[in-house]
This record gives structure tokens, C-alpha cells and sequence, in this order.
């Protein structure tokens, strides 16, 4: 079966421009659409996720499209839920450091860094000149995560206004780890057999 690629948007959602709308619209990934974009609440947003993936297929593996405070999201869902088995792997991109100054009020639940180790294949991607990552903490955040880091050069925040459109690289990157979570999962059948 094929896997199911759920889109996570940060802050505010994804506009018409960002990658993330450009791969929903070409490749029919199905964004997760969260209650409140403007004070986005981590207890409501990791429980809007877990309904999402329960929402799938029990057979169909799960793989999650994250962007901005959505890659702080796959690791505080991946921290409760018991059903990070269904979830084949993780593309990262442009984690915002939650340790910056000036760190805005309407994201007060997520200023704890979820720094447990991902159980699933991540990717994540990083730009050299991201204001919400003015630390360049993304390449420490990946390590945590257990994630590849790929630095992607100066980019910006990675979103609709770093004008990448389909932002074709980063697609590359998920085929990629497309690939390399259908590998672990043909070594895992081998081992069960």
C-alpha cells in the first residue's frame, strides 16, 4: 500500500505560495488543517495529529511533511503517542529555535524543546539564514531528533516567501527518505519472517 504523506504547516498555516500548499496541490498530499493557526495550542495540535493518523488505514504507513513549529510538533506527538509504529519517516524542514529572544506569546506552550530521539527515519532541513533560527540550533535539534541534517545554503525561513515554489530539492529529499523507509521496512518484514 502507499504510503499516506500528511502535511503539518507551522504558525499561521501554509499560504498559496508555500512549498508545502505546491506538493498538497501537484502530489495530493493531504495537509492536517489544526482548530486555532493563530495561538496554536501543543496539546491541541499533537491531538489534532493523532486523530489524523488514526484517521488512516491501520496497513497504510504514515509519512509526515513538516514545516517550521510543525517539526516541534512531530516530535511532541511522537514523545505521547502509542502509535508511532504507523509513521514510516519525517521530513524536517526550518525547526524555529524555541530558545530565541523575543520568542512570541502566542506560542507560550511550546517553548519546552521535545529533544527525544525520533523512532522513525527524519530528515531534517535547515537554512544558513533563517531569522527564527537566528542560532542555527536546526543542525542541534536534528542531532536530538536522530534526524539526517542537510544543510540547504541561505534560504531564508524556507517558506512561500523564500520563493522556491514546488521547491523541486526538497521534494528530492522526500522521495529519498521515501525510499529509505521502505527500505526499513522490507529489512523489519525480513527479520519477522
Amino acid at each position: 500500500m502507499d504510503n499516506k504523506i500528511l502535511i503539518l504547516p507551522g504558525w499561521f498555516d501554509s499560504g498559496p505560495t508555500h512549498w508545502q500548499s505546491h506538493w498538497e496541490r501537484q502530489h495530493g498530499y493531504e495537509r492536517v488543517v489544526q482548530h486555532d493557526w493563530q495561538w496554536p495550542l501543543r496539546g491541541d495540535w499533537v491531538t489534532r495529529l493523532e486523530e489524523a493518523i488514526l484517521a488512516q488505514p491501520a496497513e497504510q504507513p504514515v509519512v509526515l511533511v513538516a514545516h517550521s513549529l510543525g517539526c516541534h510538533l512531530v516530535a511532541a506527538w511522537a514523545a505521547l503517542s502509542r502509535h508511532t509504529a504507523r509513521v514510516r519517516g519525517a521530513l524536517l524542514v526550518a525547526p524555529p529555535d524555541l530558545a530565541q529572544a523575543g520568542f512570541p506569546a502566542e506560542l507560550h506552550s511550546w517553548r519546552r524543546f521535545e529533544g527525544a530521539r525520533l523512532p522513525f527515519a527524519a530528515i531534517c532541513i535547515t537554512s544558513s539564514n533563517d531569522p527564527v533560527d537566528q542560532a542555527q540550533a536546526g543542525a542541534g535539534m536534528a542531532a536530538a531528533w536522530g534526524a539526517r541534517h542537510v544543510p540547504a545554503g541561505a534560504l531564508g525561513h524556507i517558506n512561500g516567501d523564500s520563493g522556491l515554489g514546488a521547491w523541486e530539492d526538497g521534494h528530492l529529499q522526500l522521495l529519498g527518505l521515501l525510499q529509505q523507509g521502505a527500505n526499513h521496512g522490507q529489512a523489519n518484514a525480513q527479520l519477522q519472517d
